[in-house]
């Protein structure tokens, strides 16, 4: 019997998945029903809220935060566990504190390490089991306690002693670009509590092979897999899901926070940076959020707020850390936050989040999952530094 290398046999795994099933969050993920609190759709919610202001005002800002922090952080608590979908609500719960000045999202994401050992997902350097490892690495650079990353970097340290063979393109080991949200920052976050190159150095070379075979150089976007590099939407272009490309952006971003000045290839991340941010300020919607589907907005009735929260985040920290031009992207960014709070619900659910998928697609106002939250939260952390900062130069 042939024996497939691991990605090539992840490959094929979508690719039956991707083909055989019908899109929903329980047939592309058959384990989703089993955590806990992940997320869902009901017919009956609260009314919106009306006690939230969209001004870039820090008050306001925190308000809203901890709106959607209080309500996530109530239905997860006591349910933690190292799928992705979880871990990366745990990145928005770290940025939760750091902004709101509130240190029980943070407490509570110390007592989840604490929960599950600080242990990684079940996969070997899987992208998506990785994710986890940024809160983790995160808490270290707090308290410093070695215990908090001995799993993380017992499993990277294994993972540089790997050989990866980059001649034959369908050997990636980040195939899908959600993967480099997931598993980059976390190498980055592991460069900086140690100093080692070696880390860094494998998340670039990674991270290059990646988008030599899925970034788009004249859209400036990334396809969702090599299944998608030649799909196109109803009106004839190119697919480009808009979470995917949130991931990206975001992914860019936190990769870019722990990388020196001086390291090579720092350059060519700030330039891709700089081309996605163009165009997806580019494709914004009337309401300040983006479709599902980006080249093609007026197939999907509403938007997709996890997506457009990673873009808030991304565009934001672009603009607090002067790679971003403020006159040209701070009305991207306030659009955006208005148009993320128009979704929030009085009990503080977070709507309009589309369910776990790869791909557009349709769902209720009401959609809530766990991911979309975690972006809501990293961008409010960026749009409240934006708004301190606007606060300043208004003096």
């Amino acid at each position: 019997m042939k024996i497939f290398p691991r990605p090539t046999l992840r490959l094929f795994c979508a690719l039956l998945l991707a083909f055989a099933m019908p899109v929903t969050a329980q047939a592309q993920n058959p384990g989703l029903d089993r955590l806990p609190m992940v997320g869902n759709q009901p017919d009956l919610v609260p009314p919106l809220a009306t006690d939230l202001s969209p001004e870039l005002q820090p008050r306001a800002v925190q308000k809203a935060m901890r709106k959607v922090a209080d309500w996530q952080l109530a239905r997860v608590q006591g349910h933690y566990n190292t799928n992705w979908t979880m871990g990366a609500l745990y990145t928005g719960f770290m940025a939760a504190s750091a902004a709101t000045g509130n240190s029980k999202y943070r407490n509570a994401m110390k007592e989840m390490g604490k929960s599950l050992h600080w242990q990684l997902g079940p996969h070997f350097n899987y992208a998506d089991d990785n994710v986890i490892a940024q809160t983790y690495l995160e808490l270290y650079m707090r308290h410093h306690d070695p215990v908090m990353i001995a799993t993380v970097r017992d499993q990277f340290d294994r993972a540089l002693k790997v050989p990866i063979d980059h001649k034959d393109q369908k050997d990636i080991l980040w195939w899908w670009c959600d993967a480099l949200f997931m598993a980059p920052p976390a190498w980055a976050r592991m460069y900086k509590v140690t100093g080692n190159h070696a880390y860094l150095d494998y998340m670039n070379r990674e991270w290059w092979t990646t988008s030599s075979r899925l970034y788009d150089s004249r859209e400036h976007l990334y396809s969702r897999d090599a299944t998608y590099l030649n799909r196109s939407e109803a009106n004839g272009r190119k697919l480009f899901w808009s979470r995917g490309n949130g991931w990206v952006l975001a992914g860019l971003v936190r990769v870019i926070e722990y990388m020196p000045e001086d390291y090579p290839d720092r350059p060519k991340f700030v330039a891709q940076y700089k081309e996605m941010a163009a165009s997806v300020a580019s494709l914004q919607g009337d309401d300040g959020l983006w479709r599902p589907g980006l080249l093609n907005a007026g197939a999907y009735p509403l938007p997709e707020v996890s997506g457009s929260a990673f873009y808030t985040y991304a565009l934001a920290w672009g603009v607090n850390h002067g790679i971003l031009d403020s006159s040209s992207y701070t009305p991207v960014i306030a659009r955006a936050w208005k148009g993320l709070i128009s979704h929030i619900y009085s009990d503080g659910r977070l709507g309009c989040i589309q369910p776990v998928g790869a791909a557009p697609d349709q769902y209720k106002a009401s959609s809530s999952y766990t991911f979309g939250v975690g972006a809501f939260l990293l961008a409010g952390s960026e749009v409240n530094t934006l708004s301190v900062n606007l606060a300043k130069h208004a003096r």
